[in-house]
């Protein structure tokens, strides 16, 4: 069965710093596209941050760079989202998905999808 489970949200203060994981099983992730999006109270979901294995390119959303941060460990079947420097406008659910195969747009096309870890900056 194909899964993607995250982990890691939480409450934390502005200027705080969380780790979320996403862990894949079913399928191996080392030849998939990688991304986490995030959801706010009343908005649409969002691309943050996208890894594409074809070139090994990331992308980030403007709103993050320099703060967040993706990475894979292709041992553990598992992709991370370092936040640091975290504000009360980064409040959201945060979901990871994964795609076979290369599109134009590095968040289109997600093939699988977690049900998301909710992440609240708050102080």
């Amino acid at each position: 069965q194909v899964q993607l489970v995250e982990s890691g949200g939480g409450l934390v203060q502005p200027g705080g710093s969380l780790r979320l994981s996403c862990a894949a099983s079913g399928f191996t992730l080392d030849v998939y596209a990688l991304a986490w999006f995030r959801q706010a109270p009343g908005k649409e979901r969002k691309g943050v941050s996208c890894y594409s294995p074809r070139d090994g390119s990331i992308y980030y959303a403007d709103d993050v760079k320099g703060r967040f941060t993706i990475s894979k460990d292709n041992a553990e079947n598992t992709v991370y989202l370092q936040m640091n420097s975290l504000k009360p406008e980064d409040t959201a659910v945060y979901f990871c998905a994964a795609r076979l195969g290369w599109k134009w747009n590095c968040y289109h096309g997600m093939d699988y999808w977690g049900k998301g870890t909710l992440v609240t900056v708050s102080g």
